[in-house]
């Protein structure tokens, strides 16, 4: 099996029972080793009462991305710490784009940046995430 093809029955696997990336509105479009792309359309019920993206909206897509790339080895895996900063707002009925990249990985503990943007390629916000590994796979392999 390829790293591409681990990484995307992996996903599969963790999407089948992800039920609050699928509330929320996501969808996968790229997955790889390290890597994932996630993507989502902000509805008004996505809005705060500032009338743009509330935060935890944009964060929960980002750790979302984040959750796939670093779960793409078929290893079980969990965030150990996040941080999260805000650049721009979004607004209802723009398209957000999370594309996680894994920036190290050693031993049990990954590091993995997170870049959502908007339709136009505007940053809408920058996460980095800590991942740690546990017991456990998606899948026999």
């Amino acid at each position: 099996m390829t790293p591409k093809e681990r990484a995307e029955k992996s996903a599969a696997a963790m999407w089948a029972g992800d039920e609050a990336s699928k509330w929320f509105g996501m969808q996968i479009d790229e997955v790889d080793e390290g890597r994932a792309v996630l993507s989502m359309t902000v509805g008004p019920e996505h809005c705060n009462g500032h009338g743009t993206c509330h935060g935890g909206v944009s964060f929960s897509l980002a750790d979302s991305a984040f959750a796939f790339a670093c779960n793409s080895r078929n290893k079980s895996t969990v965030g150990q710490h996040t941080f999260m900063s805000y650049l721009a707002p979004g607004r209802a009925g723009d398209r957000l784009t999370a594309t996680a990249e894994e920036v190290s990985l050693a031993g049990r503990s990954g590091i993995y940046d997170v870049k959502v943007t908007n339709q136009d390629g505007v940053v809408i916000a920058e996460f980095r995430g800590v991942s740690r590994t546990v017991n456990g796979q998606h899948f026999e392999e």
